[in-house]
């Protein structure tokens, strides 16, 4: 990976286009979260439903809190307790932000920032935040190599950027919109971060 391209994917991502790029998961697919047409190629080339939703990826923390003012106090020192990492976490989102990234519930939103480590690193330099979802089909298992997405998919986007082979599992999804309130929250789905990790860190 390199500065080139980190900027060709900014340049894809800011006019609308479909990236295939590595996260420090799995292959993902990323397009512009505001832009509806994006948006809608994205989720036909997985064959997704619409409604569906998919979580919006900041690549640097403080660009993510920027972004969702909104957020408590408690709150925020959670997520900056537990980001950047193989996490999705599901954040209140009383401004109704990025809407076309929450589905059903528009007041509430996936928060995405990854950990970029060695040939990956380049990539925290994006200042984009991108709606994405895993490069599969819709139910399709997780991929951690280009050559194994689909190759119907992989001919669908604008751009590919190969980052090589990756862990390939994705990322562990916390449920965190009730975390201001009570303290409380859920693992939704247990993935490449383990629940007794989560913990700690929200001890």
């Amino acid at each position: 990976m390199s500065p080139e391209d980190v900027e060709t994917f900014e340049r894809c991502i800011s006019v609308g286009g479909v990236a295939l790029f590595p996260a420090d998961t799995v292959y993902g697919l990323a397009t512009e979260p505001d832009s509806r047409e994006g948006v809608e190629r994205l989720y036909r080339l997985k064959g997704r439903s619409p409604d569906a939703p998919a979580a919006v990826m900041f690549f640097d923390i403080e660009l993510a809190l920027a972004a969702l003012p909104e957020l408590g106090a408690r709150t925020q020192a959670a997520v900056r307790r537990l980001l950047p990492d193989a996490l999705t976490l599901v954040v209140p989102n009383p401004a109704r932000r990025f809407s076309l990234a929450c589905g059903p519930e528009p007041r509430r939103l996936g928060l995405r920032v990854p950990r970029l480590e060695g040939g990956l690193a380049p990539l925290a330099a994006v200042s984009w935040p991108v709606l994405q979802s895993s490069a599969n089909r819709s139910g399709g298992a997780d991929v951690r190599r280009v050559a194994d997405v689909d190759e119907e998919l992989r001919s669908g986007v604008d751009l590919i950027l190969d980052g090589g082979e990756l862990p390939g599992t994705p990322s562990t999804v916390v449920d965190l919109s009730a975390y201001e309130d009570d303290g409380s929250w859920e693992l939704l789905r247990e993935g490449a971060i383990p629940r007794e990790a989560v913990l700690r860190c929200l001890r």
